[in-house]
């Protein structure tokens, strides 16, 4: 039976799978517990989750489910919180109590932020964060949708501080390029640019839609989401089209999927690359798994994402 690797990141104390769990689609314990079950069977022990999901409603599950399971010390859960339109220092704290509360944990292991306000000097992020850290209510942090500029400028004022500086960013971050941003104030890592910047400084990066929202899959399984938000909207181009023919190329090689294919290409990136899949399912996480052995040589990566021509060349 396939296992969900686990990886060793810097600042959490037990490793967490390199697969992450969204949760954000269950209302009660009982709706979640055979997916979240299985998950842990299959070696997962990372789950996702947001202040604003289901308006406290999917939190509350995850936290019930680990309570009735007696699981709180064996998993890792990423809490987020601070979303536009509360994306302000001073929210922070007060969401992430309720969150704790909530999830019926005294500490978030990992904590990210869901949105940037460049309204507001990084500093003020970075300061109120450390707060909480001194207070042994987080962890390890981050940003979700940051820019590489304003995540790098948070990590300099850190630094020169001798502060925590952020240490995940949660971007998107597919094999297709982003093209249309799925909602509001998204970004996208998937650039020459941020995946430099990500492999020098070997920053820990969670990947949200790392599977570009199914558009990997077969054309009879890609229109299930609204249209303004579906693979195509946000994913259609050429280059990625291009990008989706050499998958399914390689996929037919290694008798996988395409959809495997591109989700190993996130966890084959040359720093520490987590992805978060939004398996609904007991079917769709063991559809998921032969990503996990599917291990891509640089070359394969390479040649995936259109930066070499061919595969076979040295």
């Amino acid at each position: 039976m396939q296992q969900i690797r686990k990886v060793q990141l810097l600042g959490v104390k037990q490793p967490l799978s390199q697969l992450i769990l969204g949760c954000d689609n269950k209302e009660t314990w009982e709706e979640g517990a055979p997916v979240w079950d299985h998950w842990l069977v299959r070696g997962g022990n990372a789950f996702d989750t947001a202040f604003i999901y289901g308006g406290g409603r999917h939190e509350k599950a995850l936290g019930e489910w680990m309570a009735r399971r007696g699981v709180a010390k064996d998993v890792v859960v990423v809490v987020k919180g601070a979303h536009t339109p509360n994306c302000r220092p001073e929210a922070i704290g007060t969401q992430l109590k309720q969150s704790l509360e909530r999830l019926r944990i005294s500490a978030a292991p990992i904590y990210i932020m869901h949105r940037d306000n460049t309204d507001v000097p990084v500093s003020e992020f970075v300061d109120a964060l450390n707060v909480l850290r001194g207070e042994g209510l987080i962890g390890v942090f981050g940003g979700s949708n940051w820019s590489i500029e304003r995540f790098e400028a948070a990590r300099m004022y850190a630094v020169a501080r001798g502060l925590q500086p952020l240490m995940v960013l949660n971007n998107n971050l597919s094999l297709a390029e982003m093209v249309k941003p799925i909602w509001a104030g998204c970004i996208s890592s998937h650039g020459p640019a941020a995946l430099d910047y990500l492999r020098k400084t070997h920053t820990a990066h969670f990947s949200w839609s790392s599977q570009a929202r199914g558009y990997f899959l077969p054309s009879e399984l890609r229109n299930r989401l609204p249209e303004d938000t579906g693979p195509e909207a946000c994913f259609g181009s050429e280059a990625n089209a291009e990008r989706r023919r050499r998958a399914e190329e390689l996929a037919a090689r290694r008798g996988v999927s395409a959809n495997n294919v591109a989700l190993a290409w996130v966890l084959a990136q040359a720093f520490p690359s987590f992805a978060l899949v939004g398996s609904r399912n007991v079917e769709e996480i063991d559809s998921t798994l032969p990503a996990v052995s599917c291990e891509l040589s640089p070359e394969e990566v390479a040649w995936l994402n259109l930066d070499r021509e061919d595969l076979s060349a040295g």
